[in-house]
């Protein structure tokens, strides 16, 4: 009986064991999954309230090597993956800088941020932190710079960043010191009454000029994209755009596909000011900022996503299911399929219940699908928990726990920033299991994402508080991931689209309801063939569209979604341009 009881205990303590993160198995042939937002050690600001940030990113392959600059982040991180990063602090460089810009011309990284006569910093190994002056003091101020180095051995710097102004280019001079070369070139502006997107607010309902920004340059097949943010950091509508042409001073001409990077639903919202790299493999990305602005305006993280050029030469980025796990393949791959991985959410709005609760912060926050909004503990004392019920037995492939910080009083970067807690599952609600132990961590990841080396089945989870680094024990949204069991959603096989014939930038979208359906994805763009755009809609049958362009058709189809998956539409219904 012994040996029996003794043998049982063993197997499921093997099988608690193996189903620990896959964050520990770095060295399996199993293509890896992430989940935005990225899992980073985002610094906390210097100044009141206690919040992270970081925003405007660059990311740059050196030597094999992935470097990511963001503003305010007390440093630079370092990657072979684009899955786990090191932070590098270092104390020659401007990190208190917004919107930093790094470019390899060689053997060597050159770096600035913004700043009235900002210097030009370069170093031939980034990985030790130490860098050089190249040039003391850039002659003009420079908001949110670029730099750009073309394939004929010219490098260009672009920049700009106001709601009144456009943005500049001018060429450097790599044979003195990055001096510039001629006068700078005034590029295009804000173009509201033509460009919805552009006009602020989350959903661009705020008729006035937007902030216009986060300049970045990329170069494909003899084209110049140059790329800038709008309406404002802050907004869920927070996108990416680009202007095309052949030369890199122009004249440019808006792509027909914008914004080409935009995420403006979901659990978080934004991909706005990022950066356009090819990775190890010669894929594309983009990683871009994402809002939060709760608890300040400047509150962000980073968001990064499969982009490209697809066989018209058209920039986009697949931001669709962007905050659901995605596959980071490790090998070249055909960028025009989605990297979902088809783990489906099954947290959102399910029974819950807690070991205390702050009356205005309720349990219900943690399952909403908003990063805005958060459940508090009454402290952060160990043995404060949460519990969700899922429904019934469930696959659960992977999990991600978003620490919301409640009444922190933490700044700048500091020893003993980081969780402890531990995950059990159940079937009952009454016999518990251990399945992810993390009360020794010492890593700060305040997104804490962890894939399933193998799967599991429960209908409960429990997560269990053993240390936060500062205020209560505070979750954003606990969220699951997995296979349910429900009736597939039905396919959504009508639906209709009116376009505003008074104000083209404006579009309402309609469809039946089905009850098993926990959401739709609408797709829009400019061709059939190119629905680059997508917003996510939870439980309501319709959505409202105010950031199209004026002078272009639009095309719509919408996929239904529950936790069995996704079924897809097949009818695509255009709405004209009253040209």
């Amino acid at each position: 009986m012994r040996t029996t009881v003794f043998t049982i205990f063993l197997i499921l303590f093997i099988s608690c064991f193996s189903s620990i993160s896959g964050q520990k198995n770095r060295n399996s042939k199993r293509v890896q999954s992430y989940c935005n937002p990225v899992n980073l050690n985002y610094r906390f600001c210097l100044d009141k309230p206690s919040r992270r940030e970081a925003a405007d990113p660059t990311l740059i392959l050196f030597k094999n090597e992935y470097y990511l600059f963001a503003s305010k982040s007390g440093g630079y991180w370092s990657s072979d993956n684009l899955l786990n990063w090191k932070l590098i602090e270092t104390s020659d460089l401007p990190i208190e800088e917004y919107a930093p810009t790094a470019v390899v011309i060689k053997d060597t990284v050159y770096f600035m941020a913004s700043g009235e006569r900002s210097p030009i910093y370069k170093t031939g190994d980034p990985k030790n932190g130490k860098w050089e002056i190249v040039n003391p003091g850039f002659i003009y101020s420079v908001t949110d710079p670029d730099l750009f180095y073309d394939d004929d051995g010219r490098l260009y710097l672009y920049w700009g960043c106001s709601n009144k102004e456009p943005l500049y280019a001018i060429e450097l001079d790599l044979k003195n010191n990055l001096q510039p070369i001629g006068k700078p070139e005034e590029l295009f502006g804000a173009n509201i009454k033509e460009h919805g997107w552009e006009k602020p607010g989350d959903f661009n309902t705020i008729e006035r000029e937007p902030w216009f920004e986060g300049s970045w340059m990329n170069k494909y097949n003899g084209n110049y994209y140059l790329q800038y943010a709008a309406p404002g950091t802050e907004f869920k509508g927070y996108a990416d755009g680009v202007y095309v042409s052949k030369n890199p001073f122009g004249p440019f001409k808006y792509q027909s596909n914008n914004p080409f990077s935009l995420k403006q639903s979901g659990f978080i919202c934004g991909a706005g000011h990022g950066s356009t790299f090819k990775d190890k493999y010669e894929n594309y990305w983009h990683i871009a900022t994402q809002t939060i602005s709760v608890k300040h305006m400047f509150e962000r993280r980073l968001g990064i996503f499969p982009a490209g050029f697809d066989n018209d030469g058209v920039l986009y980025t697949q931001t669709a299911w962007g905050d659901y796990p995605q596959f980071m393949y490790q090998k070249k791959r055909n960028q025009l399929k989605s990297s979902f991985t088809g783990w489906m959410l099954l947290s959102y709005k399910k029974n819950a219940s807690v070991s205390s609760s702050i009356d205005s912060l309720p349990i219900s926050n943690s399952f909403d699908e908003d990063i805005r909004t958060y459940w508090s503990a009454k402290t952060g004392d160990r043995g404060e928990w949460l519990k969700v019920d899922l429904g019934s037995k469930c696959r659960v492939n992977a999990m991600q726990i978003n620490f919301a910080e409640h009444e922190t009083n933490i700044f700048g970067r500091q020893a003993g920033i980081y969780y402890q807690y531990t995950v059990e599952y159940s079937d009952d609600g009454s016999t518990w299991y251990l399945l992810i132990d993390k009360s020794k961590n010492k890593i700060d990841a305040p997104h804490d994402y962890i894939e399933l080396n193998r799967p599991i089945f429960a209908r409960y989870l429990k997560l269990n508080n053993i240390r936060v680094p500062g205020g209560t024990f505070a979750i954003s949204d606990f969220r699951i991931f997995g296979k349910g069991n429900n009736p597939k959603s039905k396919r959504v096989n009508d639906f209709s689209v009116v376009r505003d014939s008074s104000d083209n930038r404006n579009a309402t979208i309609r469809w039946g309801k089905d009850k098993n359906a926990t959401g739709y994805l609408v797709h829009y763009g400019i061709d059939r063939n190119k629905l680059y755009n997508q917003l996510m809609i939870y439980e309501n049958n319709f959505a409202e569209l105010h950031g199209l362009n004026t002078g272009s058709d639009c095309y719509f189809k919408i996929d239904s979604f529950n936790e069995t998956g996704v079924t897809e539409g097949k009818q695509i219904r255009v709405a004209k341009a009253n040209l």
